[in-house]
């Protein structure tokens, strides 16, 4: 067997490059594992955010709006949230009905 204080400095060289090839690709896998955490992590939050609101589809041609809980998706807008002030008084507008899907009153006016 050959002395391995005789490997040429070219073989030590690859050696290392094959090395750092490998932690390379480890690091760039744990990135990506990372990046897909990070994003539903952040998909949990806006989903959080949503069912704490509610929005208002707007009328369409001979029906009234309707006020939709912030995660329905019979209406999947994902803009212009309310708060639950605004959505008890548009509750109470003539206007507005709650969506027979997701209930939004369900618990609106008990509190």
């Amino acid at each position: 067997m050959s002395d391995p204080s005789q490997i040429s400095r070219l073989d030590k060289l690859r050696v290392t490059r094959e090395y750092l090839a490998y932690q390379l690709r480890r690091t760039d896998q744990t990135i990506r594992e990372l990046e897909v955490q990070e994003q539903q992590e952040r998909r949990q939050v806006e989903r959080a955010r949503a069912e704490q609101s509610w929005k208002i589809q707007p009328r369409r041609s001979g029906s009234v709006a309707l006020l939709h809980r912030g995660g329905c998706s019979l209406y999947p807008n994902e803009m212009g949230f309310i708060s639950r002030e605004d959505a008890v008084i548009a509750l109470g507008e003539p206007d507005i009905e709650a969506c027979q899907i997701c209930s939004p009153e369900t618990g609106l006016l008990r509190e």
